[in-house]
């Protein structure tokens, strides 16, 4: 594989973002079949390769989170692959605790430090937390489990290398599927639990989160981030734009936005 700069020097940003939104679909996980998928890639990541989670005879990892989440898929199109999910957790309709309104709330509230930037202080109404970001090995440059890289390099091996180059931009198709989906549900406070190096990395993009809590040994040192999506839009790479608002205009389109966002969640 040539090296970034010899990729750069041949293929401009724009483009290569243009091969990312012509060669990937963005869907949201409405029915019980494309949320196995989710669960699916979430073990294959979580649970096989990471194993920060038990493995399943079923072959899903789920929770009960879940249930009041928001599911995205990241397609690859010729191939119909799943490259990469994520999913947007709203407050459960039947959780009246303010220290229990959100995932990171259950194992790291007393992590929390920001005295306006919290779960608890804010309308239930308008936050939420991104969690379970995974993408699947074949569509990574490297994998992250020594074991798996001969099966790497033969999935790899039905991908051309113009395609391959579009990989790298799957984490931030993640992020931004997380901004359109945040919009849809007219909510704007989000938070996720993240590796310090995460958001170091984010930040080249326009995605500028602050941490609001002290790092906790959770599956490796972690620490609570936030976001306004107010501010974020405004903050977004000029680059990215027009693929946010092909992939915001994309899931609006599988979305009853009009009925508010208990709408999208689809009933189990």
């Amino acid at each position: 594989m040539k090296p970034a700069s010899a990729v750069h020097d041949e293929v401009s940003a724009s483009q290569l973002l243009e091969r990312f939104r012509s060669g990937f679909q963005f869907k949201l996980a409405l029915t019980e079949e494309e949320r196995r998928k989710a669960y699916r890639l979430r073990h294959r990541v979580y649970c096989e390769e990471l194993e920060y989670e038990e493995t399943a005879d079923a072959g899903l990892e789920f929770d009960r989170h879940d249930e009041h989440s928001l599911h995205c898929l990241i397609e690859h199109r010729r191939s119909g692959e799943v490259a990469g999910c994520m999913r947007l957790v709203l407050p459960a309709d039947d959780e009246p605790s303010r220290d229990r309104r959100l995932p990171l709330q259950s194992y790291a509230n007393q992590s929390l430090t920001h005295a306006l930037l919290h779960p608890a202080t804010l309308s239930r109404d308008e936050i939420c937390e991104v969690s379970r970001l995974a993408i699947a090995p074949p569509f990574r440059r490297k994998s992250v489990a020594s074991e798996l890289e001969e099966s790497l390099q033969a999935d790899l091996g039905q991908f051309t290398a113009d395609e391959r180059r579009t990989f790298p931009i799957i984490v931030v198709g993640l992020f931004l599927a997380t901004y359109a989906l945040v919009g849809l549900t007219q909510r704007r406070h989000v938070f996720a639990m993240m590796e310090p190096r995460l958001p170091r990395l984010l930040s080249r993009s326009g995605f500028h989160f602050t941490r609001v809590g002290d790092a906790i040994d959770f599956h490796g040192k972690r620490s609570a981030f936030y976001i306004d999506l107010h501010k974020a839009e405004k903050e977004i790479h000029a680059d990215l734009l027009p693929l946010y608002k092909h992939v915001k205009s994309e899931l609006a389109a599988q979305a009853d936005v009009d009925s508010g966002s208990r709408s999208l969640v689809a009933a189990k």
